[in-house]
């Protein structure tokens, strides 16, 4: 193999909001991830170089990162499946303010989050008995794949209307919000319907459907953010016709 064949050229973030890419030449390597490239660099050439990781294996999210312009798991993102032209260009999640190179500020994000009211809130105390949600019910039928949600980021980085508003509570936010107004067990449905119907909320979705294209885990951020829409427009609509009779 050639030597060019055997190296990856690497452009990687270097700096915070007004830093610019840095070329690193990466030795190529059998069943390679995008992690492995970034470690590599710290390692050897620039101990320096910011970025976070955990797990390794898809678990965390952690080490999500924009690799040739698409928010990725670098942990899960194999070179020969992203590479260009044995190229590389590594920056940190879109959306977000930068810290250090590849580390991005998760506040808005999980601020966002906590604004949506993605809090459980049970209507039971210590004191009684847990209550169980049967998995075959249609409720629980309809936010089986939300609830694998692991709050990466990929979604809100790959989000166009976040990009365009910065108010916008974004897919993860009201996902996880659609799984709790389906939950019977939860005591703040009200409060959150009225939260992600605000400015910002379910109806600032364009429905480009960029967080399900780019979900590492598959999921559909869109479809539960449609459920929010005709739960909150049927809400509203009914408070409309009650005010009508009186």
């Amino acid at each position: 193999m050639a030597q060019a064949e055997r190296e990856l050229t690497v452009s990687i973030w270097r700096g915070g909001e007004d830093g610019r890419f840095r070329d690193y030449a990466v030795p190529r390597q059998e069943s390679q991830t995008v992690l492995d490239v970034v470690t590599w660099v710290q390692r050897h050439l620039d101990p320096t170089l910011a970025y976070r990781f955990a797990c390794r294996v898809g678990m965390c999210g952690s080490c999500a990162m924009t690799v040739n312009g698409a928010p990725r798991w670098t942990c899960r993102s194999h070179v020969a499946r992203v590479a260009a032209d044995g190229r590389l260009e590594i920056a940190p999640l879109g959306n977000l303010p930068v810290i250090k190179d590849l580390v991005c500020d998760m506040t808005a994000f999980f601020e966002k989050w906590q604004k949506a009211r993605g809090r459980f809130a049970g209507t039971r105390t210590r004191a009684e008995g847990i209550e169980v949600l049967p998995p075959d019910t249609p409720a629980r039928r309809a936010v089986e794949a939300g609830i694998e949600c692991i709050n990466c980021g990929v979604c809100y980085a790959a989000c166009d209307t976040v990009r365009w508003n910065p108010d916008y509570l974004g897919p993860a936010a009201l996902n996880r919000a659609w799984t709790l107004v389906q939950d019977s067990r939860d005591a703040e449905t009200e409060a959150r319907l009225d939260a992600v119907s605000a400015a910002g909320g379910c109806h600032a979705c364009h429905s480009h459907q960029s967080c399900t294209a780019y979900c590492p885990k598959a999921l559909n951020p869109t479809a539960s953010i449609a459920g929010l829409k005709r739960l909150t427009t049927r809400r509203a609509l009914w408070a409309r016709a009650l005010r009508g009779r009186s």
